[in-house]
This record gives C-alpha cells, sequence and structure tokens, in this order.
C-alpha cells in the first residue's frame, strides 16, 4: 500500500518536501540567513555608539544648563544684599532699592495659588487611584486631567483674564492665584495616583481583612505609606509654577508698591500685584544699568529657589527619607 500511495503521489506530480532526520521540514538558506544573528563585533559597535550619543546629549544639555546658570550668577550676585529684599524698586535712572515687594507678592500669589490647588489635587488623585480606578468616569476625568498638563500656561493666562479680570475691569494677585492653581490642579492629581499606585496592594488588602473600612485604610494605611512621594509631589507641582510668567502678565500685572491689605487699589484682591517673575521680564527691557542689574538679581533667586528645591525634594525622595 505505501508504494501504492507513492506511485499515486508521484503520478500526481506532487513532491513531499524535504524532511531532515527527526521529521521536521528544513529551512530553506533564505530562512536560514535571517536567522542568522548578528555578529558580536557589529552589536558592540552598535551599543557603543548608542552610549556615545547619549553621553555627548547629557553632556551638551548639563554644559548648556550650566552656562546659563553661571552667566546668572555672574551678573545677579552684585545686586543681592539686604536692600535686594526689603526695598521697593528705584525711581527710573536712580540707584539703590529692591525688589522686596516683588518677592513677597511671588510669595503671597503661590502661596494662595497652593492653598487652593494642592488639596483638591490631592483628594482627586486620591479618588482616581483607591475609588474610581477604571470606571467611565475616572477615565474622563484623567484624560481632562492630561489635557490640561499640556495646555500652554500663556492660554490659561487668556483665560482667567477673561472669566475673572475683565468682568471685574481689574488685575489683581488673586487672579494670578488662580491661573497658577489651574496649572497645579492636574499636576498634583496625577502625581497623588501615581504614586498611590506604586503602593502595593497586599496593605490594603491586609486593612480590609481585618474589618477596616475602605476610607480608613486608604486615609492611615495607604496615604501612610506614600507619605514621602506624596510631600516631594506637592512642593515640586508647587515650584514648577513658582517661576511662571505667561499667566501672571494678563492676571496679577505688577505694581510698584507693596502688598497692602486684602482689598484696595493695593489690595490681593483689589488691584494689580507685584510679582518676580514680571518684575524680572520688565526690567529686563529697560535701558538703565540698575534696572537690568534687579532683573539679573530677580532671575538668579527665581533660579535659586525653583533648582535648589527640585534638587533637595529629589536628593530626599530618593533616599526614601521619612517625614
Amino acid at each position: 500500500m505505501a508504494q501504492a500511495r507513492a506511485a499515486d503521489d508521484g503520478g500526481a506530480g506532487v513532491s513531499a518536501p524535504a524532511t531532515s532526520q527527526n521529521g521536521v521540514g528544513a529551512p530553506s538558506p533564505s530562512r536560514l540567513a535571517a536567522l542568522r544573528p548578528r555578529s558580536h563585533r557589529r552589536r558592540k559597535a552598535v551599543d557603543a555608539a548608542i552610549r556615545g550619543f547619549s553621553w555627548v546629549a547629557a553632556c551638551a544639555g548639563i554644559a548648556i544648563m550650566v552656562l546659563i546658570v553661571w552667566e546668572v550668577i555672574r551678573r545677579g550676585i552684585g545686586a543681592i544684599d539686604w536692600g535686594f529684599f526689603t526695598e521697593l524698586p528705584p525711581v527710573v535712572g536712580e540707584e539703590g532699592g529692591g525688589l522686596g515687594n516683588a518677592i513677597l507678592g511671588t510669595i503671597v500669589i503661590t502661596a494662595v495659588a497652593a492653598l487652593i490647588a494642592l488639596p483638591m489635587g490631592f483628594f482627586g488623585g486620591v479618588w482616581l487611584a483607591e475609588f474610581g480606578r477604571n470606571g467611565r468616569v475616572a477615565t474622563a476625568v484623567r484624560m481632562v486631567a492630561n489635557v490640561n498638563m499640556g495646555i500652554p500656561s500663556i492660554v490659561v493666562g487668556v483665560f482667567i483674564f477673561a472669566a475673572l479680570v475683565r468682568p471685574l475691569q481689574h488685575y489683581s494677585g488673586f487672579a494670578g492665584s488662580l491661573a497658577l492653581a489651574f496649572i497645579m490642579l492636574p499636576v498634583m492629581a496625577r502625581t497623588t495616583e501615581d504614586i498611590l499606585n506604586l503602593v502595593p496592594n497586599e496593605l490594603r488588602e491586609s486593612g480590609l481583612a481585618m474589618g477596616v473600612p475602605r476610607w480608613r485604610v486608604t486615609l492611615g494605611v495607604v496615604i501612610r505609606a506614600a507619605r514621602s512621594g506624596l510631600i516631594t509631589g506637592a512642593v515640586l507641582a508647587t515650584v514648577r509654577v513658582a517661576g511662571e510668567t505667561a499667566p501672571l502678565l494678563f492676571t496679577a500685572l505688577s505694581s510698584p508698591y507693596w502688598l497692602d491689605g486684602l482689598f484696595g487699589p493695593e489690595g490681593f484682591f483689589g488691584g494689580p500685584t507685584a510679582n518676580l517673575t514680571k518684575t524680572v521680564y520688565d526690567f529686563s527691557g529697560m535701558p538703565y544699568e540698575r534696572m537690568q542689574e534687579l532683573a539679573w538679581g530677580g532671575a538668579l533667586v527665581v533660579i535659586a529657589a525653583v533648582l535648589g528645591l527640585n534638587v533637595l525634594m529629589r536628593l530626599i525622595f530618593q533616599r526614601g527619607k521619612e517625614w
């Protein structure tokens, strides 16, 4: 029967595929060429090229940052003295003076923005990570937060200008705080969610297994385990907006006077409020040496605050320091 079957196959003109000794079809020469691994020398060359490119790119970025910081330090260190932090800006063409009102205004505007955005972003991130999870509402909220994180800050300033400044017919420090809070809110929410997602589920399950309510497990176990990261995220979100200028152009504007109370032309809610970034922007374009020196000094203060807090928080977070 085997001979007859072979004869039938041969008569039909169908040839059996070549088989190896173990019965598996032998691969074609083109298949062998495709499966042949790259040489060790070629792989080492590609690896070395990628490593070299990465080092060059990293060194170039660090060098540019160092040059910028060095130039700001070189030009701005001469303006830093006690009067820089305690005096008002000088009249055009005069010597002396400082940026004390702008530093105070920046601290107040940023602090109010943090008071508005950080609690809302924190509880929003807790809800996304612990309760909303993958629900439809949580997915929509997460998408909106991601979109808002990519909105240019100047667009946020224009939005607050149209929603608050124009109807009230005056600029204010509170409008500037709202603009900064709008930028901070999605950053804090997404940071909180990401940090809480790093907490092992075993901690949640152990608390629930003991009969503890879900909200108490979240507050007493999950958040407690992630508190270092949450504090770091809050500080970084605050620092993120401390150097913003574009939103304040349309909201807080600037003022040559001290912040005086809450209401009135020089109050936080009643009129333009001095801030460091807008003052640096204005003084840098003036043809007076003292104004330009103060602008460099203000830039140095902003860089020192933002860069210093970023580096400090990242070092603390990486070392796992407990608070």
